[in-house]
């Protein structure tokens, strides 16, 4: 029984490890650069959506080298595709809220 296991080899070594926690420094030192700067004069929530683009950046960083999903079934992507999906849904039903806070209250 033990005999019936796929065999799959090492998917990522230690450099690549590196370079993940690399992006993700990156990320977060330029989130907190980006805190710092007011970006409400380009357009009305400019800076969460400078820091919800770094945030997809870093999420798919840890998504597909983390979790190794690069080197899944397509059974896998689904399901990582169909979870991102919802969280799309979700993202834009807080956004429209968040947005339009300042409409309805006057």
């Amino acid at each position: 029984m033990a005999d019936n296991h796929s065999e799959h080899g090492e998917h990522m070594g230690l450099l690549g490890y590196g370079v993940v926690f690399g992006i993700l420094v990156v990320g977060t030192i330029l989130t907190y650069l980006v805190a710092l700067q007011d970006l409400e004069g380009i357009f009305p929530g400019a800076n969460t959506l400078v820091a919800l683009v770094i945030a997809f950046a870093k999420m798919m960083a840890v998504v597909l080298y983390f979790m190794h999903v690069r080197w899944g079934t397509k059974l896998v992507w689904l399901a990582v595709a169909s979870g991102f999906c919802f969280l799309v849904i979700i993202f834009a039903f807080t956004m429209q809220d968040y947005m339009t806070r300042s409409v309805i209250g006057k």
